[in-house]
């Protein structure tokens, strides 16, 4: 966000021109981001076009001060402003205390242990149907397979929809407004002109009122539904939730909300799966110890890749708060109004924490746990990612149910760059794979008890 008061007082950072620094933070995030802080220390500021400014943050004690102050005074809902005209501005990413939390406190029920195993059911069933149409024997892009099967079961989840020709319709409308999104020039775009500019775009525009049309019409047949209190989708337990008033969400505040969860429980889940299959056949051990695992029916180890997958390629290589007070960071005093940016990215990679960092191992997790302010690719504090259950969960039982149905090899030894999709990390090549052969299907693979932290939020 722009800083009122400009780059007064801010921490040192490059001295590029802002177009230069812009370029390198779009086309090549992970090296900028690592130069910056080989030169500057665990705090600097970038500056991108259109006055943005961003202090990021590396030191985990700053992201320990980050989650735990005062979310009045560390306001991460206007520093997600950039998500508004896909979300909208009822969406709970976009809200500040209070608002947030009294509409956080009614979708955590979505995402605890009852609901999640018949999550986990949903997951096995729409990954074994997709599997079966993998060709053998040739290149196999797995992230849009993944985002296949991400997207199925989330309107599944969401919707409880199993009508194939609504469930069609639905996907291919989000997966065109979020292609829209994804090309890079727009995203430069909404760097410099911002969301409005963006929300007045006319084929953006229709794009999204595309998706709307259909949202809207879910929302009033669920309405009207004679058998609202026996379902168990989202949608139906959210049309009968209230507030501490009494007051049910009406159907601006519903799509906002639904919008949400398709896009940040489809997109960023598709993204980590893929990354974790690209991990996992350019390190045979790591992959043949998963597989063993699948087949028994075992899980400690896949969790251990799915951390390690989320470690060193973060969906997301940050996220955002804007200042209401003057506070210190790291030995630096910033002022009211200054947007810091607690870098996923950096902390993944401190070698202090994390010995060898770059280098993808598992084991690691199975050797410590996963700090709460070292391991942060879902946030933290009161603004945790409401989905990071969900998110995990889906993980660990679409790669079981990818690894005890195929083998995969890599299609070309080098690993794969990471490369950016709107506000996204994703693989370059899409995680290309060939599947050499079927495997008979496991017995055992079917869906798993959540985790623990099911129950969180």
């Amino acid at each position: 966000m722009k800083n009122p008061l400009g780059d007064a007082g801010l921490p040192p950072g490059p001295r590029w021109p802002r177009a230069w620094q812009t370029g390198a933070w779009i086309s090549r995030p992970g090296p900028f981001l690592e130069r910056c802080r080989a030169r500057f220390g665990d705090v600097f500021t970038v500056r991108l076009v259109g006055g943005e400014t961003f202090v990021f943050l590396a030191d985990p004690e700053d992201v320990k001060h980050t989650f735990t102050g005062d979310p009045r005074l560390l306001r991460a809902g206007e520093a997600n402003l950039i998500l508004r005209p896909i979300v909208g501005s009822r969406s709970v990413l976009l809200l500040d205390e209070p608002q947030h939390m009294v509409d956080r406190k009614l979708m955590l029920p979505s995402f605890h242990g009852g609901r999640m195993q018949r999550y986990g059911e949903i997951m096995v069933e729409a990954a074994q149907e997709e599997i079966a149409r993998w060709p053998t024997g040739e290149p196999l892009a797995l992230w849009p397979r993944m985002q296949a099967i991400t997207l199925e079961v989330i309107v599944r989840a969401v919707f409880g929809l199993r009508e194939r020709g609504r469930m069609d319709e639905l996907e291919e409308r989000l997966r065109r407004m979020l292609d829209w999104t994804a090309n890079p020039s727009r995203l430069a775009m909404l760097a410099i002109g911002g969301p409005e500019r963006m929300e007045r775009n006319r084929r953006f525009r229709r794009a999204v009122d595309a998706v709307d049309e259909l949202l809207l019409g879910e929302i009033a047949r669920r309405r009207e539904s004679d058998d609202l209190a026996e379902r168990d989708d989202i949608l139906s337990m959210l049309v009968q939730a209230r507030y501490e008033d009494g007051s049910a969400m009406g159907d601006r505040e519903l799509r906002d909300e639904l919008v949400t969860l398709l896009v940040a429980g489809h997109e960023t889940t598709a993204t980590s799966l893929a990354w974790a299959l690209e991990r996992l056949i350019r390190h045979p051990p790591a992959l043949e110890r998963a597989r063993a695992e699948a087949e028994a029916g075992e899980g400690e180890y896949i969790d251990a890749v799915v951390k390690e997958t989320l470690r060193l390629r973060p969906v997301l290589p940050i996220v955002a708060r804007i200042l209401g007070e003057p506070m210190a960071f790291g030995g630096h005093s910033l002022p009211a109004g200054a947007t810091i940016a607690p870098c996923i990215y950096l902390v993944h990679r401190r070698a202090d924490v994390y010995p060898d960092p770059g280098r993808f191992r598992p084991e690691r997790f199975l050797e410590q746990a996963a700090g709460t302010y070292t391991w942060i690719p879902f946030g933290g504090g009161v603004r945790r990612c409401l989905g990071a259950s969900f998110a995990l969960f889906e993980m660990r039982q679409v790669l079981e149910t990818v690894l005890a149905e195929v083998d995969l090899l890599p299609s070309d030894a080098a690993s794969e760059r990471v490369a950016r999709r709107a506000i996204t990390l994703t693989p370059a090549r899409q995680a290309t794979a060939v599947v050499k052969a079927r495997r008979a299907s496991a017995p055992g693979i079917a869906a798993a008890e959540p985790p623990l932290a099911a129950a969180t939020g």
